[in-house]
């Protein structure tokens, strides 16, 4: 079993703290029988394009709750993969005369974690030869403010990439001001086009979190086709868009891993949450999870930097416009 730990935005938690609570859901991974498949052994070095062994699903749900150690998938080393395969691109594409990739980052308020995402895909920008800004404004700015900043940077032929760091203040309406971005230029993938050009598969920016949680499937040579897959988290910008990525077909024009998932969030009973963890084969969930897997992606380490260069890919192709 593969389990994928994802983090959910700072807005979804916000709301998830707001409704009533009800117990947290136990994902159901109960220890197994005697007689599991062995796990690896103690000390096992890091995987960062690992093949996975050859297991069938049985197994892999027996090994799960026998294992007492877990082959670390370095969602860090991988990001650094792809962010030289970026910086070639970039390289490469300036060489033919074009305009170097340009990346705008509208950042609303005082949020301590918010600069500190900001701050970091700036870094990354700079290592992998995107220019970048920040567009700092006040957490009292205005939604038509924001819209009119939005539709500058859409006519603005120097900006290949705009994204709006979220979360915003509670009286702008995220989707309006996300919506208020060109589609071609929507990084982040959480315009209405980018997301249903997505839901129809076909060829769009994709939610970078999504486009991550997908490559590291990839590149760990994880089989999805005909796979069970539970997905805890149903929000628009990351459950959602995940779950489209990981069920739809393989052959269409934006290909999907074929996979039967199962999207489960706070109000999926537990019995019912127990049973598909213990049938899935791959887990993807924005919880932590205390029992042992086989395979799984660190915390931090993990998706968070494979985030953040599913970003710098969105942005390049932007600037090539191989999409749009």
């Amino acid at each position: 079993m593969f389990i994928l730990f994802i983090y959910e935005s700072h807005r979804e938690r916000e709301r998830e703290r707001q409704r009533p609570r009800q117990r947290e859901p136990d994902l159901g991974l109960d220890p197994g029988t005697p007689g599991s498949r062995p796990g690896p052994k103690a000390g096992a070095k890091p995987l960062s394009h690992p093949g996975i062994p050859d297991t069938g699903p049985a197994e892999r749900r027996d090994s799960i709750f026998q294992r007492h150690d877990a082959i670390i998938i370095s969602g860090t080393e991988m990001a650094k993969q792809i962010q030289k395969e970026i910086q070639r691109g970039v390289e490469s594409w300036i060489s033919l005369g074009n305009r170097r990739p340009h990346l705008s980052i509208i950042l609303v308020g005082d949020n301590p974690a918010s600069h500190t995402y900001v701050r970091k895909k700036i870094r990354a920008a700079s290592a992998v030869g995107i220019c970048s800004e920040i567009i700092l404004k006040p957490k009292d700015v205005s939604q038509e403010e924001l819209l009119d900043i939005t539709d500058q940077l859409n006519m603005d032929p120097r900006v290949s990439g705009i994204l709006v760091q979220l979360p915003l203040p509670d009286h702008v309406d995220e989707r309006t001001v996300c919506n208020g971005i060109a589609p071609e230029k929507d990084v982040d993938g959480f315009h209405i086009i980018n997301i249903g050009r997505l839901c129809l598969d076909q060829h769009s920016l994709i939610p970078a979190t999504a486009s991550a949680v997908w490559e590291i499937i990839k590149r760990t040579g994880i089989e999805t086709f005909g796979k069970n897959v539970v997905v805890a988290g149903r929000s628009k910008n990351v459950g959602m868009p995940i779950a489209m990525l990981l069920h739809t077909d393989g052959e269409h024009e934006r290909p999907g891993g074929d996979a039967t998932v199962t999207i489960a969030h706070r109000y999926t009973p537990k019995e019912q949450l127990k049973i598909h963890t213990q049938l899935a084969d791959i887990i993807i969930v924005a919880a932590a999870v205390k029992k042992k897997a086989s395979f799984i992606t660190p915390v931090p380490g993990g998706v968070g930097p494979m985030t953040v260069a599913m970003l710098l890919k969105n942005t390049l192709l932007a600037a090539k416009k191989l999409i749009y």
